[in-house]
């Protein structure tokens, strides 16, 4: 459905934050509300785009289960199968988990891009954001953060005919 102009004179707004995230252990860990936490403006959003950028290329970002801590022991049991160390990699200047960790951060990726949906992240029942930490003795990580999308007015309701929300939904 086409954008009325009520959707356009409400505008777009931009919002962007480095966040350094707390060392982690090699292996995988949920970081949603570590991420969340310092952007508290993501609740003025009505609908738009959060798109989170990791700033290393040892460790990567996913979305995957939130529920379950053994879906994500398993991911690291399986991410050193696919990508052992040992191998006659010719990059180890920096440890033999160096190389290692940078085919798997090529693997997994680097970012994430997620709706945002009413002041909150339009994610699955049991989706949560994955850091994925490949070096066995990191530091802490900085994502930035990129908000884009429509402001919320406050005396509008949500559902709302003249709501950008009212646009979205079939």
């Amino acid at each position: 459905m086409a954008s009325s102009n009520r959707d356009i004179q409400m505008g777009s707004a931009w919002l962007q934050r480095k966040i350094n995230l707390r060392p982690q252990h090699r292996g995988v860990h949920l970081v949603t509300d570590e991420i969340l936490k310092p952007i508290p403006e993501l609740c003025q959003f009505s609908v738009g785009l959060f798109h989170v950028q990791i700033l290393h290329t040892s460790a990567s970002l996913a979305l995957n289960e939130s529920w379950d801590p053994d879906v994500r022991d398993d991911m690291e049991m399986m991410l050193n199968k696919i990508v052992p160390e040992g191998m006659p990699y010719r990059h180890s200047c920096e440890g033999p988990d160096d190389m290692p960790a940078h085919v798997k951060a090529c693997f997994l990726g680097s970012s994430l891009t997620i709706p945002i949906t009413d002041g909150k992240l339009n994610l699955g029942t049991w989706q949560g954001i994955w850091l994925c930490e490949h070096r066995n003795h990191a530091g802490s990580r900085k994502v930035l953060v990129t908000l884009n999308g429509c402001m919320r007015d406050s005396s509008r309701s949500p559902i709302s005919p003249v709501s950008p929300m009212a646009s979205t939904s079939s």
